[in-house]
């Protein structure tokens, strides 16, 4: 019997292509690969890529660029590029680092074992098809190993929305999202792997709309059918979009016991001129009656965010409009960028803010916002949670796990296992987490 292929697979960005890096393992899989945690020992290196950040393109040739001297050394190492920096650069990848065999973007990881076994044969492969066949579907009957207590779960992909700094149209596509059916079967199947809590993804998840059995059902249906499945004891989502919080979803917040009190919903500026410069369809107004509205539903949740500084023709007075907002909501944990441009987006050919007075803006903001996520993590000693633990922690005897509203908790003396659910008393607050004592 022939050993095994060693894949190594290098992530980056978002939670979805966490995701999608675990199916292409999978995928692989089928074909004779393990993973391994080193490119040095790796028979195919597959970089999974995403294009939100700063120079992500160049960012992934440098990286190429450190395999060189390893193809010379195992010339049938095979190299890959999957994810949205492939689907926005295509052949460029393999005309600028021609030690590249193969290119996906990410709707066609299903297809990575045909495409690796071209490569085996001295092709060059390309696809960044958008294709019609249901990727999920290609890789249900794939072998599927042990899993953690938590697990990601696409469920929609692809944004309409456009809004003007952002690539996701151009590299995931238009809004789809997957039948309903088809989740809870993948739901239980994780569950039966060991799985107690699932993060339901999407680029615009709250605008769910898969089919059901009644017609297309909200996000929200899809959430009260997850409640149903035994063995499930969490459930969270993200990303959500403003504009798509629909009334059911509120309601759920307040209802489903299953369902978190956690919501990540991005309102990226203060100032409405900037809103509508982003082409975000909101404004500041409506964005804090939505918070009003959440928290009447479920009081003690806890609103996360996303915000860019320094967005063209942001002014002094539109930053501060955004400071105000953070000041309203105070937010449990937020991200925070500096404007970068990406090309062919609207807002990539617009007057652009010095970058010395976004860099200033941008430090003001995360001090207001770590501030208010300290404020909000001392508020948590001495009130009861409780906690997924997911590993063993630094210390004999330590466990390391989350809360319901997703801080990190350190429990001393603790006495369960990875994937027990536990009720905690919180003891003191550190810089980024929580120590608490096993209540009982």
């Amino acid at each position: 019997m022939s050993a095994p292929k060693k894949l190594f697979i290098k992530t980056y960005g978002c939670q979805m292509n966490v995701y999608d890096s675990e199916r292409m393992a999978e995928a692989l899989g089928g074909e004779g690969y393990v993973e391994t945690k080193s490119p040095d020992d790796a028979d195919m290196i597959l970089l999974n890529t995403c294009h939100i950040r700063e120079k992500a393109a160049e960012k992934v040739y440098s990286e190429l660029g450190r395999f060189k001297g390893l193809k010379a050394e195992k010339p049938d190492l095979k190299i890959g590029v999957a994810g949205c920096v492939a689907q926005a650069e295509g052949q460029e990848i393999m005309r600028r680092q021609p030690l590249v065999d193969l290119v996906v973007g990410p709707q066609s990881y299903h297809r990575l074992p045909e495409m690796e076994a071209k490569a085996r044969e001295g092709e060059k492969v390309l696809d960044t098809d958008f294709p019609e066949e249901d990727k999920f579907e290609k890789l249900k009957n794939r072998p599927k190993a042990k899993r953690g207590p938590t697990a990601f779960l696409t469920v929609q992909e692809g944004c309409d929305k456009f809004c003007a700094f952002c690539v996701v149209p151009y590299t995931r596509g238009a809004e789809v999202s997957r039948p309903a059916d088809r989740i809870l079967r993948e739901a239980q199947d994780l569950v039966e792997r060991g799985v107690r809590e699932i993060t339901l993804l999407g680029q615009n998840v709250n605008a769910y709309h898969g089919a059901g059995p009644n017609g297309d059902m909200t996000l929200a249906q899809l959430i009260w059918e997850l409640d149903k499945v035994d063995g499930l004891e969490r459930i969270r989502f993200t990303t959500s979009h403003p504009n798509d919080m629909q009334d059911d979803l509120i309601e759920a917040h307040g209802t489903c016991a299953k369902l978190m009190p956690y919501l990540h919903l991005p309102v990226q500026a203060g100032s409405d001129k900037i809103l509508k410069r982003m082409n975000r369809a909101h404004t500041a107004e409506s964005y804090l009656r939505l918070i009003e509205r959440i928290r009447a539903a479920r009081p003690d949740i806890l609103i996360s965010g996303d915000f860019i500084v320094g967005f063209p023709e942001e002014t002094e007075a539109d930053f501060q409009a955004t400071l105000d907002l953070v000041e309203e909501v105070k937010y449990g944990t937020a991200y925070s960028f500096k404007y970068s441009t990406r090309p062919g987006t609207p807002a990539a050919e617009r007057p652009q803010v010095d970058p010395a007075e976004a860099d200033d803006r941008l430090q003001r903001l995360q001090a207001l916002l770590t501030k208010q996520q300290r404020e909000v993590q001392d508020s948590m000693v001495g009130r009861d949670v409780t906690v997924l633990f997911e590993k063993v922690g630094r210390f004999p005897g330590q466990m390391v796990g989350k809360s319901d509203y997703l801080h990190a908790v350190h429990v001393a003396d603790c006495d369960r296992a990875i994937g027990d659910l536990a009720r905690v008393r919180i003891l003191s607050s550190g810089a980024n987490s929580l120590a608490g004592a096993l209540i009982d």
